[in-house]
């Protein structure tokens, strides 16, 4: 690579960095440097270049307390100038587009609402197979990819009381039985999406991944769903790699912070 092309690459860095430092006094409130290296771990004298710059642009400042920094008023102008582009469906349509493109599936944007999954965007690939629209259809918590992952991150006891009630069986292949259920939520958690195949419908697998909000709380999901001969064992090692980056990205949007 050339030099030019190096020095690129470290600018962007450089800006990914700056932001995910906002996103961390966002989250955290005035914090020094150590704090705020360890939180995106990376080394304290990158922090600290990258908030005197900050700080020269009225987007951190320093109180009386030198050395603790916070927003600064600079962020809040800048808000100000936010619209309806905000909002989840806008804000991640380009990333569930690109990964439509790159998988040939259908892509949806869900979110937990009570005991259901409400998708609330949609992408078609042109080499996708079905064309069903899901927007604004609700489907189980417990026999769908994004309801699972949903069920996944809920507290314990809510969990828990999901679980202690009957669950209907939509297929053959639905999981209805708790202690199964339990397992494959614990495995949700370690892998960092969720899987289902036939469950709700013969013929058709998913596979989604959560969306965060600046907290960590899991506030959607990102699924990516087909044809069982085209997303199978074979196929959802790659595919849960593209499903879990793009709901790291759109997280990223949302304010999440990303280490590194």
């Amino acid at each position: 690579m050339s030099g030019k092309g190096r020095a690129r690459d470290t600018s962007v860095q450089s800006v990914d960095r700056a932001v995910s430092i906002l996103q961390v006094l966002a989250a955290q409130g005035p914090s020094g440097v150590t704090e705020i290296a360890e939180a995106l771990g990376v080394h304290k004298s990158t922090v600290f270049r990258l908030l005197a710059t900050l700080e020269a642009r009225g987007l951190v400042e320093q109180g009386s307390e030198r050395g603790r920094y916070r927003i600064g008023y600079t962020v809040v102008e800048l808000a100000g100038g936010a619209t309806k582009g905000s909002d989840l469906s806008l804000l991640s349509r380009p990333i569930c587009q690109e990964l439509a493109a790159a998988v040939g599936e259908t892509v949806n944007l869900a979110v937990h609402d009570g005991q259901s999954v409400v998708s609330v965007d949609q992408v078609i690939s042109s080499a996708a197979i079905t064309s069903i629209d899901w927007v604004g259809k609700r489907t189980p918590l417990h026999a769908t990819s994004a309801g699972k992952v949903f069920l996944a991150h809920l507290p314990q006891e809510e969990a828990a009381e999901f679980l202690a009630q009957p669950l209907e069986k939509f297929t053959p292949h639905t999981v209805t039985d708790p202690a199964r259920l339990k397992d494959e939520l614990r495995t949700v958690r370690e892998l960092g999406y969720g899987v289902t195949s036939e469950e709700h419908e013969i013929g058709l697998a998913a596979l989604s991944a959560p969306i965060r909000s600046l907290n960590g709380q899991v506030i959607a999901a990102v699924t990516i769903s087909g044809p069982t001969f085209r997303i199978n064992d074979r196929t959802i090692p790659r595919l849960a790699e593209q499903v879990i980056a793009a709901g790291d990205r759109i997280s990223w949007r949302k304010g999440h912070i990303r280490r590194g």
